[in-house]
């Protein structure tokens, strides 16, 4: 069989070097609200799995008799149980607030500079607002138990 195009010899092609596009890094690009809510995003979606093990643990441990809720009640009322559901009620609602955002771009709205602006500070600002809220109307109708 004869050859149709021509041939290099072995060694010309080890030594032949390929310029490929370098990826770009984070030093490379100007970090914008967009960006950095993406990452928080992510982060909250992890921190949910986290906090719904210990929304399961309250759930069972309702179910399991008052000696197993007062164990819950009493940690979930510490300084440091209270942080970490604090956190869980933020990363819910700004995951939610953030998921809208998506939603709202797969419908196709929202592309312009200012309208992606508008969405994020939306939804950062709302989160952290909701969750106040959430938490004043808790302490509120529960006494600040």
């Amino acid at each position: 069989m004869g050859r149709t195009w021509p041939r290099k010899p072995l060694k010309s092609l080890m030594t032949t070097r390929i310029e490929r596009p370098l990826s770009p890094h984070l030093q490379t690009y100007r970090w914008t609200l967009t960006m950095a809510l993406s990452i928080i995003h992510r982060a909250t979606g992890v921190a949910l799995y986290f906090g719904t093990l210990l929304l399961a643990w309250w759930l069972i441990a309702a179910a399991s008799g008052p000696g197993a809720y007062a164990n819950v009640q009493a940690f979930t009322g510490s300084f440091i149980g209270r942080l970490i559901v604090f956190g869980y009620t933020w990363a819910l609602l700004h995951h939610l607030l953030s998921g809208l955002r998506h939603l709202v771009w797969d419908l196709g709205y929202g592309f312009k500079a200012s309208e992606r602006e508008a969405l994020s500070w939306g939804a950062l600002i709302g989160g952290i607002a909701l969750t106040l809220l959430v938490w004043i109307v808790a302490y509120t109708v529960g006494g600040g138990r």
